[in-house]
């Protein structure tokens, strides 16, 4: 996964999060916390019912908002997945490497001493 991908991700994430939030606050008439929370909420399909849009535009928003919203969170959290199931792999290949190098040392050492100090 390069950089400039996580980059292009998260930045898109705060951008819907932010323009969310600004959308709310100016259509629906909620303070800042409240649009922002409201967004957040319906990003992650949580969905409380605390907040809910009352105005048409609202409502389309709020439609718009969670066809885009939703793509780009699963986008973000399958690359953090895939980013972290990398590292364990690779992490575990090591293991197994040194593993292996470990058993050759103890192969060579018991080589070794079968052989006697005079071999």
């Amino acid at each position: 996964m390069s950089r400039g991908l996580v980059v292009y991700l998260i930045g898109s994430l705060v951008m819907i999060v932010s323009v969310g939030t600004v959308f709310f606050h100016f259509v629906e008439g909620w303070s800042w916390l409240d649009a922002y929370f409201f967004t957040v909420v319906t990003l992650s399909t949580v969905g409380y019912g605390s907040l809910v849009p009352v105005t048409a535009v609202g409502k389309i928003g709020t439609t718009i908002l969670i066809f885009f919203g939703v793509i780009v969170v699963a986008a973000v959290i399958q690359h953090i997945g895939a980013f972290t199931l990398q590292n364990r792999i690779k992490a575990r290949e090591e293991l197994m490497k040194a593993r292996h190098r470990a058993a050759e040392a103890e192969k060579r050492a018991d080589a070794a001493l079968e052989r006697g100090p005079d071999a």
